[in-house]
């Protein structure tokens, strides 16, 4: 479930998705998806979780749309996780938000999870966050958990400018490539704002894991400005591997 950043183990107690409900679901890009709804605080963050349809919707132009949101008092935060579990292949991800405006306690997870714990619970994470401080000149990062193990994560900046961005990880046996380009709702190539491999012999093997896409708060902390916030994905696609490498 995304959320162990450059900062610190930001997810508290609850890794392993205890206290959670996944009731409702949604159609989005193809794909079925659960929608994470929580009475407790759970991780990330630790977080309260809404599956309200003005936390999690898909508009009439299909594209998802995630909001934190603040209710009498308490902040929640929104998470859809896939029902399928893909494995091996390119998963892509096409924001239609300028996310380099994020507040700072503000982060976007766009990565996949297991909650079976070996190989770190499978989880490959495109992370949008400054994780709480204001003054961090990069807003994104790459990893491979752990996170605090040498060279599984490379930290990257979004320029502020961009309006729509495409992150992708082509996970492989041997290898992770990721990527982050200025790109609308196309495949076609642009100049990528940040590549990195990753090449290490911890490469996870697939097993239960599913796609996950989430908007949450660091530490549970409210947003420094206290305005609710708002992504829009407008596709997920998966391609598999013709053949794993």
């Amino acid at each position: 479930m995304a959320g162990f950043g450059l900062f610190g183990d930001l997810t508290g107690l609850a890794r392993a998705e205890q206290g959670v409900s996944q009731k409702r679901s949604i159609e989005f890009s193809g794909h079925v998806w659960k929608v994470k709804s929580s009475e407790k605080r759970v991780g990330p963050g630790p977080n309260y979780f809404s599956d309200k349809e003005d936390s999690v919707w898909v508009d009439e132009t299909g594209r998802l749309h995630l909001k934190l949101t603040e209710r009498d008092g308490e902040w929640f935060c929104a998470e859809v996780i896939s029902t399928e579990s893909f494995g091996y292949g390119t998963y892509r991800f096409f924001i239609s938000t300028p996310l380099a405006k994020l507040d700072p306690n503000i982060t976007l997870g766009l990565f996949t999870w297991s909650d079976a714990p070996i190989y770190a619970h499978r989880e490959i994470d495109v992370e949008c966050s400054k994780w709480g401080k204001a003054e961090d000149t990069n807003n994104a990062q790459f990893v491979v958990q752990p996170y605090r193990a040498s060279g599984h994560l490379v930290r990257y900046c979004v320029p502020p400018n961009l309006e729509s961005t495409t992150y992708s990880f082509i996970w492989q046996s041997n290898s992770v490539l990721f990527s982050c380009s200025e790109a609308p709702t196309t495949r076609t190539n642009t100049a990528a704002i940040q590549e990195w491999v990753f090449e290490k012999n911890r490469v996870p093997l697939p097993g239960d894991e599913n796609a996950r896409i989430n908007l949450w708060l660091c530490a549970g902390h409210a947003p420094l400005n206290t305005n609710n916030a708002e992504i829009v994905v407008s596709k997920f696609e998966f391609d598999p591997l013709s053949s794993p490498k």
